[in-house]
């Protein structure tokens, strides 16, 4: 005969509250989807303004993560690595656009390139405020902190005596970096870099404030979202919706396959 099936009864109430959870989550998601076929489709998915969301949103967040790549590298690194004075002090001022509302990082940013380096970025005939380059600033300063936290765990997985041994056979430490560290932590890093990519995508309130919410100029698909909503336009606001959610989830699982986060060793 078969043993009957023993689940602790603590155990029973995690799970029922897991699947509660995740019966939600489908149905508020899975409600969206089912409601936006009602609307046509075709017409929302032809319209020029859509059109213009997408590719500015793929072109200013591929822009931004490339940027933020570059600043968490060393940054991830030296938070690894470093040992210093005041350490968890500026580690924690890294992690502030994390916890801040993106509105607040948005009013930051925008009283720094407007009153504080406004003139002079002007002088040189690069305008930031409620302009395109503000939406990849934007972008780029909310999500640094996600790759900057995702390039450190990768680096701080790695043993420290993988590195010592290649700098006893000669290698220089710029050798070591590039030969020993980043392959040892390309799936942390890939991972981080695609997370990071995420965040661009949905990024919203910073972008607001520094760049503005102007039609065919600055608006991202999130702003694509908020424009149409505020004049009722629901059809195309589900439509953008839903291309965000479908986004979501592709990159998301597309991470955790990367960086084989959630499986048990």
């Amino acid at each position: 005969m078969m043993k009957r099936l023993s689940i602790p009864r603590f155990e029973l109430v995690f799970y029922t509250v897991f699947f509660v959870n995740i019966i939600f989550l489908i149905a508020i998601f899975g409600g969206m989807v089912l409601f936006q076929k009602r609307t046509s489709l075709n017409d929302i998915l032809e319209n020029p303004e859509l059109s213009f969301a997408v590719l500015f949103t793929l072109k200013t967040s591929l822009t931004a993560v490339v940027l933020a790549a570059v600043i968490a590298m060393p940054c991830g690194y030296i938070l690894s690595r470093g040992r210093f004075p005041g350490k968890v002090i500026l580690d924690t001022l890294i992690d502030l656009p994390i916890i801040l509302p993106p509105l607040v990082s948005g009013v930051a940013l925008l009283i720094f390139f407007g009153p504080v380096l406004g003139e002079n970025l002007s002088r040189i005939g690069l305008e930031v405020v409620f302009s395109p380059p503000g939406v990849i600033v934007a972008q780029c300063f909310i999500a640094t902190p996600f790759a900057i936290r995702t390039f450190r765990q990768a680096f701080d997985s790695i043993d420290p005596r993988m590195e010592n041994i290649a700098r006893t056979l000669g290698c220089s430490p710029v050798q070591v970096f590039f030969k020993v560290t980043v392959p040892a932590a390309r799936k942390g890093i890939i991972g981080g870099i695609t997370l990071a990519w995420a965040r661009t995508i949905g990024e919203f309130g910073a972008t607001a404030m520094l760049a503005g919410v102007t039609r065919l100029k600055t608006e991202t698909l999130a702003v694509a979202i908020y424009l149409n909503m505020a004049i009722g336009d629901l059809p195309f606001s589900l439509t953008v919706s839903v291309l965000l959610l479908f986004a979501a989830m592709a990159v998301l699982v597309s991470f955790r396959t990367v960086t084989r986060t959630g499986e048990r060793i």
